[in-house]
């Protein structure tokens, strides 16, 4: 692939915009900057952390209210989905199958 005037001016920026961004991060409001970033990184790092270990409970919560709701505001959903998956409820009436 040739390099082209385009090619040559991205690079030419780039490499500007990385001494620049070098000589911020030597300057005092730029370590005040780089050590901000990193308190925030841990506090996100910590959030995540804390969210993962706490996922579980949460999805199980959240599958007991969405069971709570789906059979208050649909009572017949347990049969219907049933009946489309194609299983059949055993009810007391019903006699066993045999074989």
């Amino acid at each position: 692939m040739p390099v082209n005037a385009k090619h040559l001016a991205t690079f030419i920026l780039g490499a500007a915009a990385g001494v620049a961004l070098n000589k911020y991060a030597q300057s005092e409001d730029g370590q005040k900057l780089m050590t901000d970033l990193k308190e925030k990184g841990m506090q996100l790092k910590t959030e995540a952390e804390g969210a993962v270990d706490h996922a579980p409970d949460y999805f199980d919560k959240l599958k007991e209210q969405l069971s709570d709701m789906l059979k208050a505001n649909f009572p017949d959903a347990e049969a219907t989905i049933d009946d489309v998956l194609g299983k059949k409820k055993i009810t007391p009436l019903d006699p066993p199958s045999e074989g």
